[in-house]
């Protein structure tokens, strides 16, 4: 990536309804570039193994791990995660037993050892799984791959499936970095989704965690869910704030109904307008940012002495399928059923369904079936748009030295588009680059959508969350 320069933390300054209300469209959120509607089929086993064998070639990037527990005890509505819905345990025994094959065949085609510096487990519900089972889980993995001392280790938490002691398990476990599924605290809300939770168990869990020595705890909450009103979430945000997480992600409902059943359990009609969805986000970002958390980028917060605060300041910060983080560009090996890989240049994506998964691994095959090979545009503008969403900045010579081109010529289109949020005091832009305002943070996703080629196909839209 070329090179960029630090900026200081964004100001408390928090723009208005009607603002927010001009961006409330679709648009990617840019984990990866070109995002995953992208991948084709064209792609498979292969090129992914290729890629693998590849990285013993030249320098070693550090790896960074993602394992996909697809498990869940009951359905949340809103989900649209690739899950299976059980109360059955021993389920995930088969499951442990596909993900030790996939492992030896990812193993064993790296060639060469690479610390892992991150590890992530996400869902589902990793913790389905037992304390047993996921000490399985940890066994494999350390006996298969070469954790560095310090790596970062995290879990994602439905809170209805730990307590005080299962917590500790997961820190003996060696998990330094928890993230509580939250969503909302009011009740009715949880009802209309189903997933009731009380608001005395996420204090109870969070004292815990705190006693324990957790890292970070990071919670999510959704805005714009059935139920849910401008006065409602202003509460939530007020219990938010007494709870007191190092990280908080407040992402955006999109109810996509044709896409996931789960959602279509949900009554339409109690679905905030668009805009009361404005309202929250407001709500959001004004209470936050008036309460000692930093405004990363998109819909994430950090105190502002949390790691992830401090790398946003000092320009850096990073972008990987987990969000952003303080971990530099990681080669990701993604693990189980639909997770998804980034080698070097290119994206591999597992099957989604448990019965592809097993019927590819336990016949000694990774279970690959789609991806995509970045070209030399697509490395480029990924350069690009994650200066954008991680600094915030874009000088022209060190994107065109490091790249080949010359800046003004190549993007001659995205930079007339990008006269128009200039105009809105979004971007500022002189003859060396630009750069995202204040303002211009809170809409970060639409500023890079300009240099995303693949999203002028209006067909991807379809497909996209809003970004607001």
């Amino acid at each position: 990536m070329a090179a960029i320069s630090t900026l200081p933390g964004i100001s408390t300054s928090v723009p208005d309804e009607t603002f927010l209300a001009r961006f409330d469209g679709p648009g990617p959120r840019y984990t990866s570039y070109p995002t995953a509607d992208r991948y084709t089929e064209s792609y498979g086993t292969a090129q992914y193994l290729n890629a693998l064998a590849s990285r013993s070639l030249g320098p070693l990037r550090p790896l960074s791990l993602y394992v996909h527990i697809p498990f869940c005890k009951s359905v949340c509505y809103y989900c649209a995660c690739n899950k299976v819905i059980t109360g059955d345990k021993s389920r995930a025994d088969r499951y442990l037993n596909a993900l030790r094959t996939e492992s030896d065949l990812v193993s064993n085609a790296l060639k060469s050892a690479t610390p892992v510096t991150q590890l992530h487990l996400g869902g589902g519900t990793p913790t389905f799984m037992d304390d047993s089972q996921l000490q399985t889980l940890i066994d494999m993995l350390e006996s298969r791959f070469a954790f560095a001392p310090q790596a970062e280790r995290s879990i994602e938490i439905d809170p209805r499936t730990v307590d005080a002691a299962r917590l500790r398990a997961l820190h003996d476990l060696g998990f330094n970095r928890i993230s509580f599924g939250v969503q909302d605290f009011d009740h009715d809300v949880q009802a209309a989704v189903h997933r009731i939770q009380p608001e005395s168990q996420l204090f109870q869990l969070m004292a815990s965690a705190r006693d324990i020595g957790f890292e970070s705890v990071n919670v999510d909450l959704i805005y714009g869910l059935p139920r849910q009103t401008p006065q409602s979430f202003a509460r939530t945000m007020e219990t938010l704030v007494r709870l007191s997480p190092d990280r908080v992600a407040v992402y955006a409902y999109a109810h996509l109904p044709e896409r996931f059943k789960p959602q279509r359990r949900i009554d339409a009609s109690e679905l905030p307008a668009a805009g009361e969805r404005v309202a929250m986000l407001h709500t959001a970002i004004r209470v936050l940012t008036a309460n000692g958390w930093d405004y990363i980028g998109m819909d994430h917060f950090a105190r502002n002495t949390d790691a992830l605060a401090v790398a946003k300041r000092e320009g850096r910060l990073h972008r990987n399928f987990q969000g952003y983080t303080t971990q530099p560009d990681c080669d990701l090996v993604a693990l189980g059923a639909s997770a998804i890989s980034w080698v070097g240049s290119n994206y591999a994506q597992n099957v989604r369904t448990l019965n592809e998964y097993y019927d590819c691994v336990e016949n000694g095959r990774l279970p690959v079936f789609r991806g995509h090979a970045m070209t030399a545009d697509d490395l480029l503008r990924y350069a690009v748009i994650m200066a954008i969403m991680c600094q915030g900045d874009v000088r022209f010579n060190d994107v065109g030295m490091g790249y080949m081109i010359d800046f003004g010529d190549y993007f001659r289109q995205e930079l007339a588009e990008l006269d128009r949020f200039a105009a809105q005091d979004l971007v500022h832009m002189d003859n060396e680059g630009f750069s995202v305002t204040d303002k211009g943070w809170f809409v970060v996703r639409a500023i890079a959508r300009v240099f995303d080629r693949y999203a002028r196909q209006a067909a991807s839209a379809s497909v996209l969350s809003r970004i607001l």
